[in-house]
This record gives C-alpha cells, structure tokens and sequence, in this order.
C-alpha cells in the first residue's frame, strides 16, 4: 500500500501542495493528467528523488520520507527508459539482481524468469540500442521488477511507442499486474490507457489532484469542468436547474430545456458525452426524455468515427460510426434530431 499524507513539495518553478492519495495493495492506479500537471514530479517524490517540504509517505505500513530512494524498495521505469547502454539486455536485468543478496543461481533463475515472463528471452545477448521502442520498454520493465519491488512506478511508459507497439505493450502489463499483483503507479495523460489498465484513476491539475474514482465514474461523473473537459466529454453547458414537470428536473441552456436526473437547484453545470447521444433525421419513439432539432455544422472524420456538432441551439457534439453516417447519409447544414437520456446528463 502507498499512502500519501499532506504532501507539499516545493521545486520554485512548480508546487505541490498538501497533496493526499492512497494505493491499496495490489492496485493498478492511474494518475492522469495533461503535459506540466505535476505527475512526473509526483512520481519522483515518492521515490525520493525531491525534498519534501512537508508531509509523508508510506510504503506498506513504514514511514520512508526521509529514507534515500535506493532504501524504499522501489522500481521506476522512465519513459526514456533509461538502460544501460553498454551492457548486454542481460546484464541489465542482472544489474538490478546484483543488490539482491543471493546466490548466483538464484539470480540467474529469476533473471531467466523474468526474461521469459516479458517476453525478452530471444533478447538476452542483444545490445539495448538494436532494439525497437516496444523491446526496450519491455527490458526496462524487467528490470524494475527484478528488484521485487514493493512498489512499481511507471512514467509515460507507452507514450513514444507507435500505437500497434502501444497496444501491444498494454496488454503485456495487464497481463502481469493480473499475474503478479503488483502495487502499480502508472503516470499517463492519455485517457483510453488509463480505462484500458486502471483499478482507480487520480485526476492531477495544476499542482492538485481534482478527483479520484474509477474509471466510470471520472468518465459519466465528473466533479469540475476540469475534469470534464480532460475526459473528453466535449459537450459542457452551464445554466439553471430547476423543477421540472412530473416532480423531475430541467436545466435552462440559454433558452434550451432539457431534462436530467439531479436533486440539484440553482446556477450548475451539465456535461453529456458524445457517445450518449442518438442522431436521427426523424423523431426517434424511445425511453429517452430528450429529443431536439437541430443542423448540423460541423464534422470531424476520425476514421471509424466522426463528431458532428448539431446546433440546437446550443451546439452539442454527438459521435457516430462511419457505417451510421453513411447510412443515414448525413452532412453538413442537414437537420437532424438528437435524442438522449435524462440520466445521461451529469449535474455538477
């Protein structure tokens, strides 16, 4: 377990301040946050790389604070990766090995292991700058393990990887936290990777962390427009929430009503992901509460995906496949109706 207790970390060009977080055993924890948000930092602190202002930290049950960073029983892995250039893929896994006092054979055994968990065995002899980003990153992993650490840290780990290699590497590290056990924390400011692998998520902004949760509940429920906005709901309105009919709710958006599910009143803000909306050309006779006309004035091709933004008013951005935006034959100045659920909407 990790647990950070008022952690105030002062670097002059950038402060931590009065930080709280706890890792439960066994975890596979995310903290995401955009570039300049403080996670490397945050990760470097715990490993005892920065001074500490105030605060502590803990490590399974101990104070380590003020303990020197090779005492904390840590494995980091760098984005860079940081191998050891000189020494054979081998001899970097051995390298970790070497402060761990047991037999030769012993080492080998768990090198050998290690090498074979990861994948690596073919690379042993092979000098790390002949290897591809997807190898390195793999043999660094092996190496931050071959401590036993009590805890591992990782820092972008996937983020220079080409997506096919990036793929391919997250699987690698579910598959062995789910072998493992690991105590994990993974910095990242991508959100699909931290839904793809994490447990809980840590949302860091501007030197704070803004919310703690699941993945669900960061992605449906955020807490400020923060956090909304990281997440990628892309459709963020502000206005009044006040009764509605059938002892229900509305919000008022600059004249538009729409109803939602909150016990909420007053001057709040509403958020609605892009995939929660249905785009028709025609009314659509379903559960859903709301249902408005609109045209279409913008679309965004992503591939498999577009986002049209349909302007009621006001605009929302609504995600369709490619297979639905050629069957429906849609297009830019086109009206269409967009539909969704009261319960879609978060109020916050």
């Amino acid at each position: 377990m990790v647990e950070i207790k008022d952690l105030t970390v002062n670097l002059g060009n950038f402060l931590f301040e009065e930080i709280n977080l706890k890792v439960e055993k066994g975890e596979y924890f995310i903290i995401l946050g955009p570039t300049g948000a403080g996670k490397t930092v945050l990760l470097e602190s715990i490993a005892g790389l920065h001074p500490i202002k105030s605060g502590e930290i803990w490590l399974d049950g101990r104070e380590v604070t003020k303990l020197e960073p090779e005492k904390r029983g840590i494995g980091f892995v760098y984005q860079d990766y940081a191998l050891f250039p000189h020494l054979s893929v081998k001899d970097n896994l051995l390298f970790g090995l070497k402060r761990r006092r047991q037999p030769k054979e012993e080492k080998q055994r768990v090198m050998e292991w290690l090498a074979e968990l990861l994948g690596i065995t073919h690379l042993l002899e092979r000098s790390p700058d002949t290897l591809s980003g997807g190898e390195r990153q793999k043999v660094a992993l092996a190496r931050a393990l071959s401590i036993n650490p009590q805890v591992l840290l990782l820092d972008e780990p996937l983020s220079a990887l080409d997506p096919q290699t990036r793929e391919e590497v997250q699987q690698e590290l579910r598959q062995i936290h789910r072998r493992l056990k690991q105590t994990t924390i993974h910095v990242t400011h991508d959100f699909e990777e931290a839904i793809a692998l994490g447990d809980r998520i840590a949302v860091l902004g501007g030197g704070r962390i803004l919310q703690i949760g699941t993945a669900d509940e960061i992605f449906h429920h955020p807490n400020s427009e923060f956090v909304a906005r990281f997440a990628m709901t892309r459709n963020i309105f502000t206005g009044e929430v006040r009764d509605g009919t059938h002892g229900g709710a509305i919000i008022d958006v600059a004249g538009t009503n729409f109803e939602v599910v909150t016990d909420l009143r007053g001057w709040l803000h509403a958020s609605l992901r892009p995939e929660d909306i249905l785009i028709s050309k025609e009314p659509l006779h379903s559960s859903a509460r709301n249902s408005l006309k609109g045209t279409i004035t913008h679309i965004a091709d992503r591939g498999a995906t577009l986002y049209l933004t349909v302007s009621t008013p006001p605009d929302f951005v609504c995600l369709v496949t490619r297979r639905s935006f050629e069957e429906l034959a849609l297009a830019e100045g086109e009206a269409v109706y967009i539909t969704f659920k009261a319960s879609a909407v978060h109020i916050f």
